[in-house]
């Protein structure tokens, strides 16, 4: 079996969720989708699950962490620096917050982060190797 990432995240809304990360190009799995659970396929070895709140429940006694915190940045490519800015463009008129911190442009990276609608962090990035700077 290929080694994959399911990232699980809690969602107040999960139709909401849905919309939105099929708004920024992920693809809903419908064989791991119902009323409480929704998988979000960005590629063939990265997932997204987004759980309702009392599905969240049946995994983990821990709190869910209010909206404004930032327990972790998710870090995903895109093919250009155009899809970047798409994607951050898509997020803020689909219920999430573009630019939640300062873009950053080295030349041979670029990104730019932002929150889904239950305060999510991703950082859409794109980087071009082969003009990335060599150790002295």
């Amino acid at each position: 079996m290929t080694r994959m990432i399911f990232v699980n995240l809690p969602v107040t809304d999960l139709g909401a969720s849905m919309a939105f990360y099929q708004a920024l190009g992920f693809e809903n799995n419908p064989t791991f989708t119902d009323e409480t659970a929704a998988c979000m396929v960005w590629s063939e070895t990265i997932n997204v699950m987004l759980l309702t709140h009392d599905k969240w429940r049946t995994f983990t006694s821990r709190p869910i962490p209010p909206a404004t915190s930032s327990e972790v940045m998710l870090a995903i490519s895109c093919e250009s620096r155009e899809a970047v800015d798409d994607m951050n463009e898509a997020a803020a008129a689909n219920g999430g917050t573009a630019d939640i911190n300062p873009l950053q442009d080295l030349g041979f990276m670029y990104n730019r982060n932002l929150a889904d609608p239950d305060g999510h962090v991703w950082e859409a990035m794109w980087m071009d190797m082969a003009a990335m700077p060599t150790a002295p």
